[in-house]
């Protein structure tokens, strides 16, 4: 197979490789996959550069998401067999072939393609999980939705809207609002302008601020400027590069839940959880009211762009998810 191997670590990824190396051997209860599409994420950034939580053992394959075809099942009773089209997440998805047990795997949404799919394993239940399961976001909502037209700021803002919320999206450009907008956000508010919580409450009933604040930036402090009584702010993460303090008077005085969504952790805290997510999502896509948010605006072909999507990606010039396609030998160029 070819993969994107990192023997030591790298300063960025303009520095990655692609190498001819052994197609890995499942364990007795993974599967085999070809890959059709990487998604890449930020902290694969991290990770190449060995400044992730998560650092595997050198040498190993970078990347993560990805989507394909089953080539070899555990077993004959296995829920998946071999051409069946799945998507999923596990270490070494910036490669042509990659192993991953069935947890770690689900099938292709009807109607989806590998290159819209590769993008969903993490998103996608992030934002349903902070919106539904955390949240508790129904109808007649205002939630304010940061980084809007990254890949979960998009899931979430259709998810919101799928519960019937009314959705303000913040981003850093125009672009990037249009593009919020595009996905069913009803309004745009550029948060590099100063007072953009003031404007934020403006477009909520009475001015009283909103109803949910989905945070994957870091925004917790300002956000609760536009946060109404009552409020709920759910932290996803924090892009912005640092862990904030916050003022914890403020959350008290405006009565607001203040709370977190590790979404990897399910898995093994709560896993009963995550079967109930993922069946709510599914539902929403065959409804049609979740679509995939893999960024358009270019195309990136062949493991040799992996590089440079990540590049753009670190420097915060893109939207959505970043899809690489990855050409199977003999197969076409999807």
């Amino acid at each position: 197979m070819r993969g994107i191997q990192v023997k030591e670590y790298v300063n960025g990824p303009s520095d990655l490789t692609v190498t001819t190396l052994p197609t890995p051997t499942p364990s007795p209860t993974q599967y085999l996959i070809a890959i059709h599409a990487t998604a890449t994420n930020f902290f694969d950034l991290l990770q190449i550069r060995g400044k992730y939580q998560h650092q595997p053992p050198l040498p190993w394959i970078s990347g993560s998401e990805f989507a394909g075809i089953i080539l070899s099942s555990p077993s004959p009773t296995s829920k998946f067999r071999p051409g069946d089209r799945v998507f999923g997440a596990a270490q070494g998805g910036y490669a042509t072939h990659v192993c991953a047990e069935e947890e770690r795997l689900r099938a292709v949404p009807k109607g989806w393609g590998f290159f819209e799919a590769a993008g969903l394993m993490v998103t996608a239940p992030t934002a349903y999980a902070a919106l539904v399961t955390r949240a508790g976001v129904k109808g007649g909502d205002v939630v304010l939705v940061h980084a809007a037209a990254g890949g979960v700021g998009l899931a979430a803002v259709q998810v919101a809207k799928a519960f019937g919320a009314v959705v303000v999206a913040t981003a850093g450009s125009k672009r990037k609002l249009e593009v919020a907008k595009a996905y069913g956000a009803d309004y745009g508010v550029d948060y590099n302008e100063k007072g953009w919580e003031n404007a934020v409450k403006a477009l909520t009933p009475g001015g009283k601020g909103v109803d949910i604040v989905f945070d994957p930036v870091g925004m917790v402090e300002t956000s609760l400027k536009c946060t109404r009584w009552n409020g709920r702010i759910v932290v996803i993460g924090f892009a912005a590069g640092r862990i904030e303090k916050v003022a914890m008077n403020r959350v008290l005085l405006k009565n607001v839940a203040l709370v977190g969504l590790h979404w990897g952790m399910y898995a093994t805290e709560e896993v009963e959880t995550v079967e109930v997510v993922w069946r709510g999502l599914e539902k929403l896509m065959e409804e049609g009211k979740f679509r995939g948010t893999v960024y358009t605006d270019r195309e990136f072909v062949g493991l040799e762009t992996v590089g440079e999507a990540l590049g753009m990606l670190g420097r915060r010039e893109t939207w959505g998810k970043v899809v690489v396609k990855v050409p199977q030998e003999g197969g076409s160029r999807l």
